[in-house]
């Protein structure tokens, strides 16, 4: 079960990583009005919660008494190099800690703001939490690159095309991967390579 978290956390990591190479230190900054929080303040905040919750788990509360929950949402730091940083830090947290998962501790008791909860269950919890932030990373993003952004996913209107050619790929590793002298996996007719033998 640890390596479905490891590539489902994985996955949206890489979505954030994505965002970044388009976007540039201007932009990180931007902010749509005086409640709109910026790239920049939901990546502090995603990485101050990510730290705090997985530093330490089985053993401290998840809610660190050193954490500053609300300077995470100001925009004290300039450059997107900077940001990464930040970034990076916080997934260092979560990956260090869900490479302790082990099948005798998944349902043990940790604490977050002294609550009780199942490792799975805080687990599920960050499962949530963080593709929730990284969604609005991903539309600041999409809306300040407008035209000139590069999608993450299926391309608009180009939802049919991008099925076919799954399945046309998803067809080709089956056949490959149950290669044998029948031709199909259904199929009793024998491939010309194997008549004979």
């Amino acid at each position: 079960m640890k390596d479905l978290f490891v590539k489902r956390f994985l996955h949206y990591k890489e979505l954030g990583d994505q965002t970044f190479s388009q976007i540039n230190d201007e932009q990180i900054l931007f902010q749509f009005n005086s409640e709109s929080s910026s790239i920049l303040t939901i990546v502090k905040h995603l990485s101050g919660n990510m730290i705090s919750r997985w530093t330490n788990f089985l053993t401290e509360d998840g809610e660190k008494d050193g954490r500053n929950r609300d300077r995470e949402f100001e925009n004290t730091v300039q450059t997107k190099a900077e940001m990464i940083e930040i970034w990076e830090k916080g997934w260092l947290a979560l990956f260090s800690a869900l490479d302790q998962i082990t099948e005798e501790n998944l349902y043990s008791t940790l604490l977050i703001r002294r609550e009780k909860h199942s490792l799975l269950n805080a687990i599920l919890r960050q499962l949530a939490h963080y593709p929730y932030h990284i969604g609005q990373i991903i539309y600041i993003a999409k809306m300040l690159k407008n035209e000139d952004w590069k999608n993450l996913s299926i391309p608009e209107n180009q939802s049919s095309e991008f099925n076919a050619d799954f399945i046309k790929k998803q067809q080709t590793k089956v056949i490959q991967e149950s290669s044998s002298p029948v031709c199909f996996l259904e199929s009793n007719e024998v491939r010309e390579e194997y008549k004979g033998l």
